[in-house]
């Protein structure tokens, strides 16, 4: 790299690629007052097509679900439609979209990339931060220095960027006051104590690190096709697996009069001598009369006009590692491809950076050693493997041939539609559980039997003491970087209870104060207190006051009065109550009877800074 750099800049992070997962990190990391740049080389941001998909999990960790409700489509049934004796296809079946159990929203939403990262931009703009566009990296450095790659304060990598000319622009006036020389590419050094690439399934920042993709690329070729629909299939407003004889289809609501079709493709028709896809062989017009004879007999007419078209060869791999020294992370396509038809792409991609962007904020303020940056590899990168085992047999039934007469061995109804609900609870996100690790404790599952150590908090009801009012939980937990304490109480209407809560809040204060020392406990831990006490009697403020920071920190298990129908039952919690660890993100890390408070020093020491 030539030292002619126009300026020379310093940031925690550095986010290069602003699609879905470079957006959530970004969004994740302004909410924590993180300080971190993020650049993109496109100019704008995506106008349409792309992933278009959002999972109910996806859904509850967005931070944003109100408006993604308010402009997608909901799609709630799944379709099936078989090879009829005349040739065409008949419908088969109908199910839910979403078999998943716990699902808060039990369906999928569909809107197009563009309007997904307009809500995530929107939401940055309102925090003072906007991508940095059009912007070209081309040189990315770690230190060698073994002491700075090991001091989380330490600007250990170096990235280089161009900012380039447009035609009839010249410079982009979101860096103008880096007027280059007649002639000179504009060139920007900035040195970040982390950097995150989240820059797409053709990385640069994968790329130079020389980390692999491992995997293969399979033989299924399909196209897709984003219309005004104009068909008189019946379900075209739901989710539509279409199994004919003359290949696999599946259409796609979406928002508004859209959908998006998904069209099985002969190889030979659009495949060139070196086994790629040349588009120039097959455009939208042709895909769509392929699409055509899969209908039969119905019909879909050409569109005026296509909102956006391509073609690509199912691939299904995982990146070698996730990370280098943790101090660069990749995250999304950069680390796994796979068919997108089960809708995980974007999905997989925004859940990556949402496990990632928490641990750097609190690596980044001290809170947490490096060793907690390595947890991000072992539980993303197993997903993504456990994603592509899962892709590899959906994508295998989907684009395989139905059973017929012609075809004796082909795919049953039966068969498709037991992979589609097994894995429903996969694909919906919901199902996603980590494993044992020093954020993952499971020692004590038994205290809250059917709130499982390793996976989300499902979404359960209760009452808040001072005016019962209800709230979900998960509207109690957003991911605003800090861990949660779910403490159930037990029955506080029994002075034995209470006095078992004053200990328990003693220990509990002791414990915590050891990892607050810049500042108060509610700063780094937010404590929730739930009781099973009647809403009738309970006095909110005869808890101990750690235990009520704000009188909208205690809350009713019982809403409707029914002995066996409350949050303690639907949790598995005992009634003598537990306490209940939940990560940033919205995991469950850890749990304790609260008669072993003093327990969770061994589960916070493991990673966090006294």
């Amino acid at each position: 790299m030539s030292p002619s750099a126009l300026a020379e800049t310093s940031v925690d992070v550095l986010i290069i690629g602003a699609g879905p997962a470079g957006l959530m990190c970004a969004n994740s990391l302004a909410r924590a007052g993180v300080n971190f740049r993020i650049i993109d080389q496109r100019s704008s941001k995506v106008a349409a097509g792309q992933a278009d998909g959002v999972m109910p999990r996806t859904i509850e960790s967005y931070g944003l679900a109100q408006r993604l409700l308010d402009e997608g489509n909901q799609i709630h049934m799944a379709a099936f439609y078989n090879p009829s004796a005349d040739g065409g296809i008949k419908l088969t079946d109908r199910v839910p979209g979403i078999t998943a159990e716990n699902a808060r929203y039990p369906f999928e939403v569909t809107l197009h990339q563009g309007a997904i990262e307009a809500i995530f931009l929107d939401s940055m703009r309102s925090m003072g931060v906007q991508v940095e566009r059009p912007i070209v990296p081309v040189s990315l450095e770690i230190t060698e220095d073994v002491v700075e790659r090991s001091d989380p304060n330490a600007y250990a990598v170096r990235v280089a960027w161009e900012f380039p000319f447009t035609p009839n622009t010249g410079l982009m006036t979101i860096r103008s006051h880096l007027d280059p020389a007649p002639g000179q590419a504009p060139i920007e050094i900035v040195n970040a104590k982390f950097v995150v690439g989240a820059d797409g399934a053709h990385s640069w920042v994968r790329k130079t690190l020389n980390i692999s993709m491992d995997g293969e690329q399979t033989e299924y070729i399909w196209g897709v096709i984003d219309v005004i629909a104009d068909t008189d299939l019946p379900d075209f407003r739901n989710k539509a697996a279409i199994h004919s004889i003359n290949g696999s289809c599946m259409v796609i609501p979406r928002e508004g009069d859209k959908i998006r079709l998904y069209i099985q493709l002969e190889g030979k028709d659009v495949i060139n001598a070196d086994g790629r896809v040349d588009k120039s062989k097959m455009g939208p017009e042709k895909i769509l009369e392929v699409a055509r004879r899969s209908f039969y007999p119905y019909t879909i007419k050409t569109p005026k006009e296509l909102d956006w078209w391509t073609i690509y060869i199912i691939g299904q791999r995982v990146a070698s590692r996730y990370s280098v020294s943790e101090r660069v992370f990749i995250s999304g396509d950069a680390c796994h491809t796979h068919s997108p038809k089960a809708g995980q792409g974007m999905n997989a991609s925004i859940n990556d950076t949402h496990n990632l962007a928490w641990k750097l904020a609190y690596v980044l303020r001290g809170w947490a050693d490096l060793s907690l940056l390595k947890t991000y590899e072992s539980e993303r990168r197993q997903y993504a493997l456990d994603l592509i085992n899962f892709d590899k047999k959906f994508a295998k039934l989907f684009s395989g041939k139905p059973i017929s007469k012609e075809y004796k061995n082909g795919v049953s109804h039966e068969e498709f539609l037991r992979a589609f609900q097994t894995f429903s609870g996969f694909s919906s996100g919901i199902g996603i559980h980590y494993t044992e690790s020093s954020i993952v404790n499971s020692t004590y599952q038994d205290v809250a039997s059917k709130l499982i150590v390793g996976k989300r908090v499902p979404p359960e009801m209760v009452l808040r003491a001072t005016d019962s009012r209800p709230f979900n939980i998960q509207d109690l937990l957003p991911s605003d970087a800090r861990f949660k304490l779910l403490v159930f109480t037990g029955d506080t209407s029994r002075a034995s209870t209470l006095a078992t809560l004053q200990q328990s809040a003693d220990d509990l204060q002791s414990i915590l104060t050891r990892y607050c020392a810049a500042g108060s406990i509610t700063s780094v831990f937010d404590i929730i207190s739930i009781s099973s006490e009647s809403k009738a009697t309970i006095l909110y403020n005869a808890l101990p006051p750690l235990l009520r920071s704000h009188w909208t920190k205690v809350y009713v298990a019982n809403i409707n009065g029914l002995q066996d129908d409350n949050v303690y039952a639907r949790y598995g919690v005992a009634a003598d109550g537990a306490v209940v660890v939940v990560r940033p993100d919205g995991y469950v890390g850890m749990m304790r009877p609260l008669q072993k408070i003093e327990d969770l020093n061994s589960y916070f020491q493991l990673f966090m800074e006294c």
